[in-house]
């Protein structure tokens, strides 16, 4: 799952020399975070935040009258206030590599650049949630089947075919080593259109061959922990 499937692509722009006044209004406008403060020649220059805008006008605020503060704002532009240099990703970039670049530089969004350096979006912590809830099927209100199972090949298979012979579809099969003995491995299923009926008949036949650690039905909220 690449970030050009799941960034934004209007992106909401500002200049240098424009206020901090225009940036604010623009922000709430659009019912956004960040603003990319784009230069007349289309680079990117800085990015400039929702958080930024409030820690620029705190110190000052809360001693001024209503007209000093409007003058405040007009005369602060946004290239004194702007972060810079900008943390951007690669538009060919995956959605775990753009994640693990958000968290490590401990930031909300970033711009997705072309191959040229253009801008053709952004990337944020909502978009890769949704990306998220995509993956894994949440919006079919299926069911989330995990256990550890034998890494040998075909015991995935083994399982798939437990849930197809009942009507069920795999929505999506993830896996890990984490937290496993030598020779298993964690596999997570997420399960749809399946009678709710068949389901405790599914959980006998996979616990022949595997170890069931939880089910969840997001349809009818049911949760059983049969291992940790």
């Amino acid at each position: 799952m690449l970030v050009k499937y799941w960034m934004s692509r209007d992106v909401v722009t500002v200049s240098p020399e424009d206020s901090m006044k225009c940036a604010m209004d623009l922000i709430k406008r659009n019912q956004i975070r960040q603003l990319l403060v784009m230069a007349k020649d289309g680079q990117l220059k800085g990015m400039l935040s929702d958080g930024d805008l409030k820690r620029a006008s705190a110190s000052d605020a809360t001693t001024l009258d209503i007209h000093e503060l409007i003058y405040l704002l007009d005369k602060v532009k946004v290239a004194d206030i702007m972060s810079q240099p900008v943390i951007t990703v690669p538009i060919d970039y995956t959605i775990e590599e753009a994640a693990e670049m958000l968290q490590k530089h401990k930031i909300s969004s970033m711009p997705v650049l072309a191959a040229d350096g253009s801008v053709r979006g952004i990337i944020t912590r909502s978009d890769l949630f949704r990306a998220l809830v995509s993956l894994t099927g949440l919006h079919d209100r299926g069911l989330h089947i995990a256990l550890m199972l034998e890494d040998r090949p075909g015991s995935i298979m083994e399982v798939a075919n437990l849930v197809r012979q009942i009507g069920g579809k795999m929505a999506s099969i993830l896996t890990s080593y984490n937290r496993c003995p030598e020779g298993y491995r964690r596999v997570y299923l997420r399960i749809y259109n399946i009678d709710r009926s068949r389901i405790d008949t599914l959980l006998d036949q996979i616990v022949g061959t595997a170890k069931l650690l939880y089910m969840v039905d997001h349809r009818e909220n049911r949760r059983e922990i049969f291992s940790e």
